[in-house]
């Protein structure tokens, strides 16, 4: 059986490393500058909101009609959405 001291020793170690490993990743994440989202990501963005707004207004009954869940719907309202802008 270890001794309180040899657990109180891997206890303080166990919360200390993963804490320094997360102070040091943040340090490099300051350095490398985070790049601009692209023109595609930032259409599906568009999208995706468009279509969770239109999902969110819909009545349950109307919801069941156009598709039962949030991934059928969203595959279609993209569709859709794509067609329209074409």
């Amino acid at each position: 059986m270890p001794s309180p001291l040899f657990r109180t020793i891997l206890a303080t170690l166990l919360v200390a490393a993963p804490a320094a490993a997360f102070g040091q990743a943040s340090q490099n994440s300051e350095l490398a500058p985070r790049r601009e989202p692209s023109v595609r990501s930032l259409a599906a963005r568009e999208r995706q909101r468009k279509c969770g707004a239109e999902w969110r207004a819909l009545a349950p009954p109307e919801k069941a009609a156009q598709g039962p869940r949030w991934p059928q719907y969203y595959s279609k309202c993209v569709r859709r959405l794509k067609e329209q802008r074409a």
